[in-house]
């Protein structure tokens, strides 16, 4: 068998264009690497912090992404996503940019839980920031108009200690916001059928929110893993490989 070379990095399959930020990213957060069980690979995006992404629509950064994107295409990675739900704005000049897959935001899974649910039931989205959230940033992850937003703006801890890129975070605080933004929004909308979190750093607290509402959660580590297992299918042994045993 011969070993055949071309790349800088070989096993991070996806990698992950990451905000530059200083706040915690505690287990389950897209930004730290025990989160997943496979390889992944991060590039910081310098100057592009998550007030800037996440409060003003990411102005001027569009080619810093993209010249982040090419630089992990040339170390090796087989596609590409980011750490924030807002960066559906860049969803078109990434793909076009590299000749690797890209899934910008968790926000591209709306639609797709639409169709798991029965008629009548739609899915709704818990956001960082509904007063920044526009029809620009859904339109560019395929999101129908007439989805549900709640958001956890207004809480104790979660938006203010994330956007405002604070050193210390209350864990508790911040998952009793995520879960009073979901619950909130499962009382003002009776159809509600699935939630889909578009913030990365939310995912620590999906477990608790699906307990709180008895809703199915969708994350971007679920959107991540399923990128995942198309870039690098898992192999299964073949007949021929297993080992058989005669009597």
């Amino acid at each position: 068998m011969k070993a055949i070379g071309g790349k800088s990095i070989y096993g991070a399959s996806v990698g992950i264009l990451m905000l530059e930020a200083q706040f915690p990213r505690i287990p389950g957060d897209m930004g730290n690497a025990t989160t997943w069980p496979f390889p992944v690979h991060y590039k910081v995006v310098r100057n592009a912090s998550p007030q800037r992404v996440v409060r003003e629509g990411a102005e001027g950064l569009l080619d810093t992404f993209i010249e982040a994107a090419r630089d992990l295409v040339a170390d090796g990675v087989d596609g590409i996503t980011t750490n924030c739900g807002f960066l559906a704005l860049f969803q078109d000049e990434l793909a076009n940019a590299v000749p690797v897959p890209v899934a910008t935001s968790s926000l591209m899974q709306v639609e797709q839980v639409n169709r798991l649910l029965s008629s009548g039931k739609r899915a709704g989205i818990l956001t960082i920031s509904g007063s920044t959230l526009t029809s620009k940033h859904l339109q560019k992850a395929g999101v129908p108009e007439d989805t549900p937003v709640g958001s956890t703006e207004g809480g104790r801890e979660f938006t203010r200690a994330i956007i405002g890129n604070e050193l210390t975070l209350d864990v508790d605080l911040a998952r009793q916001d995520n879960i009073d933004a979901a619950l909130a929004l499962k009382d003002k909308h009776a159809d509600l059928g699935a939630l889909v979190l578009e913030c990365t750093n939310m995912v620590p607290y999906a477990g608790d929110i699906r307990e709180a509402t008895g809703l199915p959660v969708f994350t971007i580590e679920s959107f991540v893993s399923w990128f995942q297992s198309g870039l690098m299918p898992r192999r299964y042994p073949t007949e021929s490989s297993l080992s058989v045993t005669r009597h």
